[in-house]
């Protein structure tokens, strides 16, 4: 997993490994407890932690949540000027990498990592073929609107195939996930309410 400024060089990542590891020791706890936690062995979570495997982002999730964190805080630059306006081609991406074993998903920033308030936004872009890593729950509430492809979202045991235009909304401690069912890329506006990635 990485997050890449459009203007950053290809392969330059950011420590996620380093910055969750910090966390952990921050909190005092061992890798024992927060695999424990986040439902994931300790030789995954030690080799996440020494940036030899790139975790998919339900895993992450777990992890951060276990932590007390959001995925957005192992990215967060402390910035007290942190801009309002994020410009096209230069958010910052969550990228999942097909050819590491990713799932065809990135996440395009719409608010800035440094902000740490009551919502945020995204646009997911999905693959072809390209889902999420599972069903995921958590607190909160998620609303999305699809732009661009069709995209089936998966709500307990609910499916329904939205098109452009589309909306929709609900908990998030609902299990939910999504998968691209057509042949192009899916582009969707989606909003959690607390910041969760």
């Amino acid at each position: 997993m990485e997050i890449k400024p459009a203007d950053q060089e290809e392969g330059d990542e950011v420590g996620v490994g380093v910055r969750l590891r910090e966390y952990r020791r921050r909190a005092g706890l061992r890798l024992k407890d927060v695999a424990g936690k986040a439902k994931c062995s300790e030789s995954m979570l030690s080799k996440i932690e020494n940036g030899l495997v790139s975790p998919s982002i339900n895993t992450l999730h777990r992890i951060t949540r276990s932590l007390g964190i959001s995925i957005a805080d192992l990215f967060a630059e402390p910035d007290h000027n942190a801009p309002f306006v994020l410009r096209a081609g230069r958010r910052p991406t969550l990228v999942r990498h097909p050819l590491r074993g990713g799932d065809g998903v990135s996440l395009e920033s719409l608010t800035p990592f440094e902000i740490h308030g009551i919502l945020q936004a995204q646009i997911h872009v999905v693959a072809p073929g390209g889902a999420s890593d599972g069903l995921i729950s958590h607190e909160g509430e998620e609303l999305g609107y699809v732009l661009q492809g069709q995209i089936e979202i998966i709500v307990d045991d609910q499916h329904a195939v939205l098109g452009p235009g589309d909306s929709f909304f609900f908990a998030s401690q609902r299990p939910h996930g999504y998968r691209n069912v057509g042949n192009e890329e899916v582009r969707i506006v989606w909003v959690n309410s607390p910041p969760t990635y």
